[in-house]
């Protein structure tokens, strides 16, 4: 397996889980946005305010989706899974970037 140096670094001083506690915050931040993320007029998540009935509640995450990427292709364009979805394609639309994505996706993760 092949590292990078700034990763091989990380790995050895310990800082990686401080970056995806990072990494998760930021995904919240964006998540409970109401105009980012937004996930919270459709989800309920703890810790959110005001939570919407439209989708189900967002827990568990990391047992009902263990491939990340499945989680990332959802937020992108959920639409390629499920055509009749009433979720936003954030990926498609551009509403989020790709980085955004994926710390929406670390967020997700640790519920």
């Amino acid at each position: 397996m092949k590292f990078t140096l700034p990763l091989a670094l990380a790995l050895l001083t310990g800082a990686l889980p401080a970056h995806a506690q990072s990494a998760a915050a930021e995904g919240q931040k964006i998540a409970f946005d109401r105009g980012k993320g937004n996930c919270l007029s459709c989800h309920a998540i703890k810790g959110g305010e005001l939570a919407g009935t439209i989708g189900p509640e967002l827990k568990d995450i990391r047992q009902k989706y263990p491939d990340r990427s499945e989680l990332i292709a959802i937020l992108t364009d959920e639409t390629r899974r499920n055509p009749q979805t009433v979720m936003p394609p954030f990926g498609r639309n551009r509403i989020l970037t790709e980085a955004e994505i994926s710390a929406v996706v670390d967020f997700l993760q640790t519920l």
